[in-house]
């Protein structure tokens, strides 16, 4: 029953269409002062700061104080998957012609970050074709790497055994709000990605939590996994 009760709670907070704005205005990862907050959510700075009084003491966001500013930003990864889940679930809004600015923008259903680690239909179509090569194998929605997996990623400088060791899952599907299948999740999802980075597979966009794959990402996935996009 007490579980019941917190996540009555938590669903409260999140059915407030100006908290729910400023969550997703976080769900990069990155931190971000009120006031840009209260302009994502189209609300005064008075009510901002009301509703990112209760978000902080729900424990779903953390508050940074550098000199007079106060800097929002999820409080863990599992928030941001969380935030990630209720996107996939909500109803797709009815089949009518919308203009193109009001949509999704392509780039960012194309590759995007999804707190820590890639979604988006490069994510889905990376975690497939890992599961078609047998790089990965699956049980319900937990993964784990195969021998020839184990190869691909020390590769790419990986250290598996490490990502074991965390506290975090390792290696999980989280469902992409766009594509509505699985993406790579967990510690193994967030390394790959930051490995991506680091090999420049990947940077970022101008546009928050956009990512773009280069000629190099592109040769790097199909000389170390053999995947081809």
């Amino acid at each position: 029953m007490e579980s019941a009760v917190q996540i009555a709670k938590v669903a409260a907070l999140l059915g407030e269409p100006a908290r729910a704005a400023m969550l997703w205005q976080l769900i990069d990862g990155r931190a971000r002062p009120a006031g840009e907050l209260a302009f994502a959510a189209n609300v005064s700075a008075q009510s901002a700061s009301g509703h990112l009084s209760k978000l902080v003491e729900a424990e779903l966001l953390q508050v940074e104080t550098q000199g007079r500013h106060r800097y929002y930003r999820l409080a863990s990864h599992t928030v941001g998957v969380a935030l990630e889940s209720l996107a996939a679930i909500a109803p797709r809004p009815a089949l009518k012609p919308v203009p193109a600015s009001r949509g999704t923008p392509p780039a960012m259903r194309f590759a995007r970050t999804c707190y820590d680690h890639l979604a988006g239909e490069l994510a889905v179509s990376l975690l497939m074709q890992m599961e078609q090569k047998a790089l990965l194998t699956r049980s319900e929605k937990n993964f784990d790497v195969s021998a020839k997996g184990e190869k691909a990623f020390a590769r790419l400088g990986m250290d598996l055994s490490a990502l074991r060791g965390t506290k975090r899952q390792f290696a999980c599907g989280c469902l992409d709000w766009s594509e509505r299948q699985f993406h790579l999740g967990g510690a193994l999802g967030a390394a790959l990605l930051q490995r991506m980075l680091d090999e420049k597979w990947l940077l970022r966009g101008q546009q928050a939590r956009v990512l773009q794959l280069t000629p190099v990402g592109s040769t790097g996935l199909k000389d170390v996994f053999g995947i081809r996009l």
